[in-house]
């Protein structure tokens, strides 16, 4: 995942973020922030939940909201790159990075 900063102020985070066709990240959550998030192109795979079950798939045009402490992962299954605006807002760890899913 690759991020352009566009607004950084004492908490609140916003920018664009393009992510490779086939990336998955790895599990983590956004401690204290609230995260907005919208899809311009391409796609957006977000699992979260008792054991990474609950999927949501999105695409162009698409919002998405992860709660603060919300363990998730997202991925690209497209084919090509894919672009989305992401809007945190909170304090602390912007990233903490866990061992995996939420458990049942």
């Amino acid at each position: 995942m690759t991020r352009e900063q566009a607004i950084a102020t004492e908490g609140l985070w916003a920018g664009l973020v393009r992510t490779e066709a086939g990336m998955v990240s790895g599990w983590h959550h956004h401690g204290e922030y609230e995260t907005s998030i919208y899809v311009l192109t391409g796609a957006l795979r977000m699992e979260s939940g008792p054991d990474g079950g609950s999927i949501v798939e999105a695409g162009p045009g698409d919002f998405l909201h992860v709660p603060k402490g919300a363990i998730h992962r997202e991925a690209n299954p497209g084919e090509t790159e894919s672009q989305i605006i992401v809007v945190r807002a909170g304090h602390g760890a912007a990233v903490i990075n866990v061992e995996g899913p939420a458990p049942p």
